[in-house]
């Protein structure tokens, strides 16, 4: 079995008006991975749209920051530390209610889920060792 070390900068970024997120470990990039991580950025005061993945449980671990998380009829905090399990075909959203950048593991089970986040119309592809800049609004 080969093991692959992967850093930051060997993989692309995906960009959305609230922030960043680059995939780690993907069917894509890794043929027969079982499962896609990767690291997802939300910036201060940010959030994405309340969506659902209907093939694929979703595990989101905070690296920093803290935020309010929605999984179904749910709202509830989260910060360093904290574990959130999303089953499969279920409506959720994240969003930063602090100052600092929202930092998160996410992991989806099977994997392949992110591929639909490139479908989204703010999405943008930056290539692998690109710098992505946070532009403050006007």
């Amino acid at each position: 079995m080969a093991v692959t070390r992967i850093t930051p900068a060997d993989v692309e970024t995906f960009s959305f008006e609230w922030g960043t997120m680059k995939w780690f470990v993907s069917p894509v990039t890794i043929p027969g991975a079982a499962n896609s991580q990767g690291e997802v950025i939300i910036n201060p005061g940010q959030g994405h749209a309340v969506h659902l993945h209907e093939n694929a449980d979703e595990l989101i671990y905070v690296i920093s920051g803290t935020g309010t998380q929605t999984v179904a009829d749910e709202e509830f905090p989260i910060a360093e530390g904290d574990t959130v399990y999303i089953p499969m075909d279920t409506l959720h959203s994240t969003m930063n209610t602090g100052w600092r950048t929202l930092r998160l593991i996410v992991t989806y089970t099977p994997g392949g889920e992110e591929r639909a986040l490139t479908q989204l119309p703010d999405f943008t592809r930056h290539p692998a060792g690109d710098i992505v800049a946070w532009e403050r609004p006007g």
